[in-house]
């Protein structure tokens, strides 16, 4: 299958396309800023004077526009009729400096490999439309919510494992990220050792300053398990054996140890370490150059622990210079801690987007402009993006295949999906819900199918993944329309992996490594009205880590529905604030006082069987996640999986 890179096939049409559009453009933009005047947004106080000021500016240029709008729409409707449903778009020149980590292909050999997913509705509608969610200034929004996204992502991953003398088990690698980010706008690792009283023993170089290292790269033939292709870092803390550190015998490394690592987070503070094209704001924890506490930056945590009460304990170890920036500090250790006994997986909720994100599906990426700018904020990540998914225009009466009732096709607004990934996209597919109804049938929701090559074999054989992403019919007395969406997901599905399979039982060409279905289903779990939702065979094919069964979630699970009402609060307006005030919260149903707290209507679902035999997948760790905090009304939320080959030889 040939991926469309272009919205029309030829640059004859793109061209008439353009022409149109840009006849469109200003009637469009003044009717949206003219309805915008009436929903005030929560920065603007004086809106009578606004509205008296600038309506009939708004409205004279608006009706000077209409004849050149008309014009252009003439043009305009015919071509969508010959448009692509989504535009491919590939980083070319892809390097180190371009925020992501260089990818180590699979083998498929070993015990296995994890792949991180997340999804989220980022509510990038005309700025008329989001200032009904309590959400403002979409073009502003879009170019931060890429940045977050791409800083969050392209921290390095720090695996840590706890040795304990009573518990012999290994605790679960871990989405905490040691942040560093460096003066080219590239999130990279901190090399070094990092020692302290609780045995905290990081694999790194030795004879070396971790300043010197991070200046001038490693020296060659020096270990270090944390500048390889996946940027992950191994931490090990041991345990305590008859109540002694192991540190103790030693005090002076301890406190060298430590002083080294307060050196580090002064360094890191400095204007060189300051990502470029962020302003740095206290508060905005979203963003790497945060001042505020975190419960992401553990190792950080314990080594500025170390430097207050462990080793020396003297204020000579930083040279007698306070930090210029403050290093995290974990809260609550225990908020990653598993809460119930019989989970199989961590569970957090994050004040950043996991470390060495894989794949990313966003939902509400409505607006064309907005979609271009996240677009080229999140490519300096994912070399792999498809944007601008959907149909426009008429496309005439569509018939509900099930209930024979005819629907109005025409479509102002695209799906609103967007994907992006590290990983190539082999092939990819769109389809349109036929039965959406009111409002919500102005827009082409649908699915998006997409098809990844993640490794391949020493024998040549492919290892792929399959990802659907969607959004469903948001009224919330239409449960019949969702469940009918459900049906066609489903159907689509199968088709689209049949069509693009190029395996067979005798002759295997391709292995699946992972399903993945995500998005916003717009129902959710816990409330009466949803039940023939929640009852839908969709979940007896793919499971969700946050659900018990229909009508019971898990004691953890949260919702991601936001109180639009009170989003640009104070309390929540930070992702730390949004992280302490949604950390404890249960799934208690629509009733609760935040939406947020009860409505888990963001899902991100796997496939346990339909694999490459003898594979299994395995959620390694779920968070719910506050990096977004007054950018969006929806908690994004992410799954690390774990894909097990079976070979326990790595």
């Amino acid at each position: 299958m040939v991926l469309y890179t272009t919205p029309f096939s030829n640059s004859c049409l793109s061209a008439l396309h353009a022409v149109s559009w840009y006849l469109i453009f200003p009637c469009y933009w003044l009717l949206d800023q003219l309805l915008a005047l009436f929903t005030p947004a929560p920065c603007q106080k004086n809106q009578l004077l606004c509205l008296v000021l600038f309506m009939p500016i708004y409205l004279g240029f608006l009706v000077a526009s209409l004849p050149f709008a008309f014009l252009g729409f003439l043009f305009w409707c015919p071509l969508q009729c010959a448009r692509r449903p989504y535009v491919y778009s590939r980083l070319e020149d892809k390097g180190p400096a371009g925020g992501g980590a260089l990818l180590r292909e699979w083998k498929g050999t070993g015990p296995g490999k994890s792949f991180c997913f997340a999804t989220a509705n980022v509510c990038l509608l005309p700025e008329s439309l989001a200032r009904h969610n309590n959400v403002y200034k979409t073009q502003v929004r879009a170019k931060e919510i890429g940045h977050r996204i791409r800083n969050g992502a392209s921290r390095p991953q720090i695996k840590i494992y706890i040795d304990s003398p009573t518990n012999t088990s290994i605790s679960a690698a871990s989405f905490s990220s040691l942040v560093s980010p460096q003066g080219d706008g590239t999130a990279r690792p901190v090399p070094g050792s990092i020692k302290r009283t609780a045995s905290v023993d990081y694999k790194g170089n030795s004879g070396r300053h971790p300043s010197d290292e991070a200046a001038n790269g490693p020296a060659s033939g020096d270990p270090m398990d944390c500048g390889g292709p996946e940027n992950a870092c191994i931490v090990r803390i041991a345990g305590e054996e008859g109540g002694r550190h192991p540190e103790a015998d030693d005090p002076s490394a301890a406190a060298a140890a430590a002083g080294g690592q307060a050196r580090d987070g002064a360094a890191a503070g400095g204007p060189r370490g300051q990502t470029p094209n962020h302003s740095r704001r206290d508060g905005d924890s979203g963003s790497l150059g945060s001042r505020s506490a975190s419960k992401e930056s553990l190792v950080k945590a314990r080594a500025a622990a170390g430097l207050d009460s462990g080793g020396s304990g003297e204020p000579g170890a930083t040279h007698g210079k306070a930090p210029a920036h403050k290093a995290s500090v974990v809260k609550k250790v225990a908020a990653r801690k598993r809460r119930h006994p019989d989970e199989a997986f961590d569970h957090e909720i994050s004040a950043f987007f996991p470390a060495n994100l894989d794949f990313l599906c966003l939902q509400e990426v409505f607006d064309k402009r907005a979609a271009t700018k996240l677009k080229h904020q999140l490519h300096g990540y994912f070399e792999h993006i498809v944007y601008d998914v959907g149909v426009y225009g008429c496309q005439g009466c569509c018939c509900c295949r099930r209930c024979c009732e005819a629907h109005c096709c025409f479509k102002c607004f695209n799906s609103g999906l967007f994907f992006a990934s590290r990983y190539p996209v082999m092939d990819a597919a769109y389809h349109c819900y036929t039965n959406g109804k009111g409002v919500d049938s102005l827009a082409s929701k649908g699915a998006l199918f997409l098809k990844v090559q993640v490794g391949s074999t020493p024998q040549d054989q492919r290892i792929v993944g399959y990802i659907t992403c969607t959004h469903l019919h948001a009224p919330e007395e239409d449960s019949a329309v969702r469940c009918e969406q459900l049906d066609m997901l489903l159907e689509w599905l199968a088709d689209f992996r049949k069509s693009t399979s190029s395996s067979s039982t005798a002759n295997p060409e391709e292995l699946v490594a992972f399903d993945v279905v995500c998005g916003d289903l717009n129902f959710d779990n816990c409330s009466s009205d949803d039940k023939l939702e929640q009852q839908h065979s969709l979940f007896t094919r793919y499971k969700d880590p946050c659900r018990l069964g229909p009508g019971e979630e898990k004691p953890w699970a949260i919702g991601t529905m936001l109180d639009q009402d009170g989003i640009n609060d104070e309390d929540v307006s930070s992702p730390e604030n949004l992280q302490n005030k949604t950390s404890g919260a249960g799934q208690k149903g629509r009733k609760d006082v935040l939406k947020g707290n009860g409505r888990r209507i963001d899902y991100m679902l796997y496939a346990e069987e339909g694999l490459c035999p003898d594979w299994k997948a395995e959620v390694e760790e779920f968070s719910f996640i506050t990096q977004l905090s007054g950018l969006t009304d929806h908690l994004p939320v992410a799954m690390r999986l774990m894909v097990s080959t079976g070979d326990e030889e790595a």
